[in-house]
This record gives C-alpha cells, structure tokens and sequence, in this order.
C-alpha cells in the first residue's frame, strides 16, 4: 500500500505545468550557463591563454571567432535533435541535450593552454565549443515545447517564457560565478586555474537538470500526433519554410540587442573604454537580473493583448536604444553604464516573453520541434553569432560606438517589419496548428488549374 501511495506521488506532478516549467528551466539556465560561460571568457581568458597576440583587440577577435564556431554548429543540431524531438520525443532529446552540453563544458575546464601544447590547444577548444552549439541546436526548441505543449492557450506566452528566462539567469550565473573568482583571487591565480573551476562547476549544474528533467513526462500533445512523413527538417523546409523565416527575422533584434549587451559591452569597456573589467560584468549582472525578473511580467501583458504588439513595441525600442546605448556607456559613468545595459536587457526581457509561444503556434506538432528549433537558430547565426565580430570590426573602422548602434538599429528594424507582417496567434490551439500560410498556398495551387486559360 505504501508502495503504491508513493509511485503515485511520484507520477503526479509529473504534468503540473509548473514543474514542467522549472524543468525547462533548469535545463536551459544550466546549458546557457555552459555557453555563455564561454563568451564571458572569451574576453577575459582565451584570449589570452589560447589565441595569445601582441594586440589585446586581435587576441579577443580570435576568441570570438570560436566563439562563433558554436553558432555555427547550431543549425546542425537543431535538425540532428529535432529529428529525435520529433520522433522520439521531447524529454528524452531535452536529457541527452543537456548531458552533451555538460560534458562539454566539463572538458574545457580540463585543457591544456597554447603555452603548454600550441596550436593544438584552440583546437581542442573549437571542438568543445562546436559540441556545445551542436547541443544548444536542439535545447530551446524542445524545452519551450515541454511547456507549451502540456497548457492551454490562455497562459501559454506566461508559461512557455520560463525556458526563456534560462538565457539571462545562465549569463547571470556565468558572469556571476566568473566575477566572484576574479575577487576572490589575484589575476595571475584566475588565470593559471581559478576560471576552470567556473567550467567544473557545470558538472553539478548538470545533475540538477538532469534530475529535474527525469522527473516530467512527455507532452500529451507529442504523444497523440502523427509521425512525419520524411524527415520532419525536411517537411518544415518544403512546408513551413516560411513561418522559419518570418520566425526568425522576428528575432534579428532581441539577438543581436542580447549578444552586445550582455557580452561585447565588456570588451568595449575593457579594451575602449579602458576600465576595469568588473565594471563590465557588474553592469550586465543587473540587467540580467533586470530580464530574469521581467520576462515572465511581460509574458503575462503578452497573454493579454497577444504576441504581435510585445514584438513590435520591443523592435521601435531596439531601434532607438542603439544611439541611447552607446551614449550612456562612452560616458565612462559606471552608473550610466549599468543604465545602458540593463535598459538593453529589459527589451531583450520584452521579446523573449513572446518567442517560445508564437513559434510554437507556427508549426504542427508533428514537426514542431524541427520547425522551432530551425527558426531559432537561423536567427542566432545570422544575428547572434556574428553581432561581437560586426561590432569589433566596425569600431575598429569608424572609432565609434555610434557605427555599431546603426547595425543594431537596423537589426531591429528587420524585427520590427517581421513582426508587422506576423499575424497575431495568442488563441491557436496547438493540436490543431497546420501552417496556416502553406495551407493557402496549397490551396491556391490545387485551384490553379480549373482557372480558365489567358488565351
């Protein structure tokens, strides 16, 4: 009897949406904490310890560029994982996601630097680091579909927007941890071994996910659809190729706006600028804070009056913010600074309450996790991956903060006239979601032929 009490509380939260949502969060704050661990590293470490330079600015440039390497595996495992999510299903692509990422990251607190073995060093780290954007590929997608696959439509922005708030809480954990050991120790201690012990870390981090994400089941949804007939990549791309588009182009501006906000902001005020590093990260430590507290706020407005006005409002804001921006921080204030940054993040805060459950009503739940995991990372190699590498490259070439601004400006501004375009989905019900775009293009092609000749 007591046996049987106790599975059955074992399986009954299993549903409850918010420990799904934890879940999903844990998992994406632990992976993201993994990534982003890496590009605050970037430039502070690495580019020190393996792309070592005469010129501090090509150190980080090269740095950087690895840092890319991780985007650009990506794609890859947004197809590779988004077949499984698809086939296999949602929870059990999240496990394996998740231990990819750990051990990647595990592995990078372990290697030799250039002065020990050369070149084979930054090769090592462009391999962990291409394991890392392979397991990235396929986190997000899956993790927002545990949640808003499990509720209804009513909430679904307020709860899907917790997978969301792994990005800033994992950055916050990184630069945190980071920030922490550069106080704690002398400079020449961080760098010999204190920064690998942020990198062992992720090996406890990951047990926590992992337990968390053992503990939910698989979405009702999943288990109810019908499989896909080909590759579900492949059906996305002929079917639904341009909800993919129109999905990511919506975020060109909160990807961009994260990456130089939360990351290039410390180079630019540490090799520009000329301060301290910790003015840097104590600045992106508030805003991350900013977003992590606000994104569920606006999720709840965004189940309110719908996705499309959150997007538009937060691309008008982008646009403007990127002049507001770089004024504020050239200001050498320390207080200006966080200003900058944290009001960079609060926009951020305002898309990513909206992007899990508007791309999750684009696509049908046989090739959803495809579908969603291919629009989000196209958006983050066109956007995301290359906007440190723009905007090194533009200052370099016009010796202003203002050149970078007009990059972000006009990233948001392809947010903003996607998100026009975008038509307003709050009331879709999941289980019935088609593509409603491709269904009127099929419908259009199936009466193409009763229409009467031009001659």
């Amino acid at each position: 009897m007591a046996d049987t009490s106790r599975e059955r509380n074992r399986k009954r939260p299993h549903t409850r949406l918010g420990v799904v949502a934890a879940s999903s969060l844990a998992g994406t704050a632990v992976e993201w904490y993994d990534f982003f661990l890496y590009g605050t590293a970037s430039t502070l470490v690495f580019n020190k310890l393996y792309f070592p330079s005469h010129d501090p600015l090509v150190g980080t440039v090269l740095a950087f560029a690895t840092y890319a390497v991780g985007f650009l595996a990506r794609p890859l495992g947004a197809v590779v994982l988004g077949h499984l999510g698809d086939r296999k299903g949602r929870r059990s692509t999240l496990i394996a996601s998740l231990l990819l990422m750990g051990a990647s990251t595990f592995l990078i607190a372990l290697l030799p630097t250039y002065e020990a073995v050369g070149v084979l060093a930054p090769l090592l780290l462009v391999v962990c680091r291409l394991v890392q954007g392979f397991a990235l590929g396929g986190e997000w997608g899956g993790a927002v579909l545990l949640v808003s696959e499990h509720g209804g439509s009513a909430r679904r922005a307020f709860w899907s927007s917790w997978p969301n708030v792994g990005p800033p809480l994992g950055n916050l954990l990184a630069a945190g941890v980071l920030a922490v050991l550069g106080a704690v120790m002398p400079s020449a201690q961080f760098l010999s071994w204190g920064w690998r012990l942020a990198f062992g870390l992720s090996a406890v981090l990951v047990l926590i996910g992992l337990w968390l994400r053992l503990y939910v089941a698989e979405t009702p949804l999943f288990k109810d659809a019908p499989k896909p007939e080909g590759l579900p990549a492949g059906v996305v791309v002929r079917k639904h190729w341009r909800s993919v588009l129109l999905a990511a182009a919506t975020r060109f501006g909160e990807n961009a706006g994260f990456y130089l906000f939360s990351l290039f902001v410390i180079t630019y005020v540490t090799t520009v600028l000329k301060m301290d590093s910790s003015v840097g990260l104590t600045a992106v430590l508030a805003g991350q804070a900013c977003a992590v507290v606000t994104i569920p706020l606006f999720a709840l407005l965004a189940d309110r009056i719908g996705r499309r006005p959150i997007y538009v409002a937060a691309s008008v804001a982008t646009i403007v913010w990127a002049f507001v921006f770089f004024a504020l921080v050239d200001t050498r204030s320390p207080g200006l600074i966080m200003v900058a940054v944290a009001g960079g993040l609060l926009i951020f805060a305002a898309y990513s309450s909206v992007i899990g459950a508007f791309f999750a009503e684009l696509f049908p739940t046989e090739v959803r996790y495809s579908g969603v995991s291919l629009a989000y990372n196209l958006a983050s190699v066109l956007a995301g991956s290359l906007a440190p590498i723009i905007a090194i490259g533009l200052y370099a070439k016009f010796g202003t903060g203002y050149a970078i601004g007009v990059y972000l400006a006009v990233m948001g501004l392809i947010s903003l006239v996607a998100s026009l375009i975008a038509k307003e989905t709050k009331s879709v019900d999941l289980g019935s979601v088609a593509g409603k775009a491709e269904e009127e293009a099929e419908a259009e092609l199936r009466t193409a032929p009763s229409r009467p000749a031009a001659d």
